[in-house]
Order: structure tokens, then sequence, then C-alpha cells
């Protein structure tokens, strides 16, 4: 069987709403938004920073639904400041034929 990785979705233009440096590291992310594009709580994604043209990989936590934050935690800090706008990219890898429509906000 032949697995090919494909945008799963997309969170385009978002702002970093905040910073915090000692922590493990991961990107914190309204679960509003999450539900959105069907994205949860520890499920790997790429992060785009447009500002700086930073990308790193990391984990998502799950923030308050509602509260419009984007929060970058841990190492990822050094990635992008508040202010700074970033695409957030999750792919899902599919068999040969399949097709996986992905969601974009």
């Amino acid at each position: 069987m032949i697995l090919k990785k494909v945008l799963k979705a997309k969170i385009t233009k978002v702002k970093i709403t905040d910073t915090v440096l000692y922590y493990q590291g991961s990107i914190g992310i309204d679960k509003e938004i999450l539900e959105k594009v069907g994205l949860q709580g520890n499920d790997a994604v790429q992060v785009l920073n447009y500002n700086n043209g930073e990308r790193f990989e990391t984990y998502i936590i799950e923030e308050e639904k509602g509260s419009k934050k984007i929060i970058l935690y841990g190492p990822a800090v050094h990635k992008g400041k508040v202010g700074d706008e970033v695409c957030i990219l999750a792919y899902a890898f599919t068999t040969e034929g399949e097709k996986i429509e992905p969601r974009i906000i």
C-alpha cells in the first residue's frame, strides 16, 4: 500500500496573541478555530510565519473556546512574536486514489 501526505486543514493569517517561553513547547489555538477545521489538541501542525519566514513543526494545545488566542509556547517563541501573522497547516496520510478535501479558514 502506498501512502501520501496531503493537506488536511489550513488556518491562514491568524496573529500570535501571546508567547510563553518556559513551557515544554507547542502552539495554543482557540478551540472554536480548531473545530472549524477538524483539528484537536495534540494534533501535529506546521507553523509558517509570514513576518520572518520561520517554519516549525509542533503540536496543538486547545485554548479556551472563543478566546481568539494563538499562543507560542516553549522554544517556539523564538520563531515569532506577538502580532506576527502565521499560517497553520495540518496533514493527513491517504491511500492512493483516496481524496481528502482540506478544511481552510
